[in-house]
């Protein structure tokens, strides 16, 4: 059996593209293509995944209740982030879906993004690619912009991210 030598930000990426594709059938490849990571890079997370728990031991079916308690306890404090500079890009945390409905501020927040339409602060996505795969698909965006406002978020913003995040993640 392979080590487990932690779980990178990418694999959160991953685990969530599987949570918003539901009860369809997925394919590595089909990951790798959507996500723009490499065949390669997408088998180790998933290895990674079912060593973590996360994902069963035959490599399709996702733990949806240790996903949603590893996103409740470990997300912030494993992968945080504070917002930075001013920058282009797409809306994330409280500026994206389905936050933006809830909460109502002058300050945005961005994945950078040179052909983005939204100016805010910037938030370095989980993966690099996340803003391109997040513009073809409009669940996995909402469960990207939700990990965000639980990793930068206030308590407010974190509590109801989370209600919203376990609800999509338990109905998928």
């Amino acid at each position: 059996m392979k080590r487990h030598n932690g779980m990178r930000p990418h694999d959160v990426a991953i685990l969530l593209k599987i949570a918003s594709k539901g009860i369809d059938k997925w394919y590595m490849k089909d990951l790798a293509h959507e996500l723009q990571i490499s065949s390669s890079e997408i088998s180790e997370s998933i290895n990674r995944s079912v060593i973590a728990g996360l994902i069963s031991s035959d490599k399709k079916t996702l733990r949806k209740l240790a996903l949603i308690d590893f996103l409740k306890s470990g997300l912030r404090y494993v992968f945080p982030q504070r917002p930075g500079s001013m920058t282009r890009g797409i809306g994330t945390s409280i500026s994206a879906p389905p936050l933006n409905k809830d909460f109502f501020s002058d300050e945005n927040f961005v994945w950078p993004y040179g052909k983005g339409n939204v100016r805010g602060q910037a938030i370095e996505p989980l993966h690099p690619k996340t803003p391109e795969a997040c513009l073809n698909d409009s669940k996995y965006y909402e469960l990207m912009a939700l990990t965000d406002a639980i990793r930068i978020g206030k308590a407010r913003e974190q509590n109801l991210a989370f209600d919203y995040l376990k609800e999509k993640i338990e109905n998928a």
